[in-house]
């Protein structure tokens, strides 16, 4: 792909989310989906990637855009350890492994799961989504 396929690409994953396309949020938006292929991200490897790339943003213009990519539906943000955020690009449901030995997230296959059930919410709410993250390690 080209760069300018790859910053079309970007500016419109960007208006699909309804938001302006600025220099920064689409340097960033080229290298979450500029290629067309899925990726789970931390601000942290965001912004190595961005620095890598030769972009000048910030770590705190990288946590803000992925808050905004997120908050508008572009991007599906996993918690593990209930701090460490995770960002997915592929925001349909489905499951991820976590390698606890590397800090590494990734799709993991939907066959064989099965969520028989779920809990009722609590009254005056309703369940908007459920993760399920399951942890790996090496073996030794």
């Amino acid at each position: 792909m080209t760069e300018c396929q790859a910053t079309e690409m970007s500016k419109q994953w960007l208006a699909t989310g309804g938001l302006r396309p600025t220099r920064q949020r689409v340097a960033l938006a080229k290298l979450l989906v500029g290629d067309g292929e899925h990726r789970h991200v931390t601000a942290e490897s965001l912004f190595e990637a961005s620095r890598e790339a030769g972009e000048s943003v910030s770590l705190a213009t990288v946590y803000n855009t992925l808050r905004s990519f997120s908050d508008v539906g572009l991007l599906r943000e996993i918690l593990v350890n209930g701090t460490k955020g995770y960002f997915d690009t592929n925001t349909t449901n489905h499951p991820h492994f976590f390698w606890e030995d590397t800090g590494r997230l990734q799709d993991a296959p939907e066959e064989g799961l099965e969520i028989s059930s779920l809990p009722d919410a609590p009254e005056g709410a309703e369940i908007s989504k459920v993760d399920v993250v399951i942890r790996l390690k090496s073996k030794t």
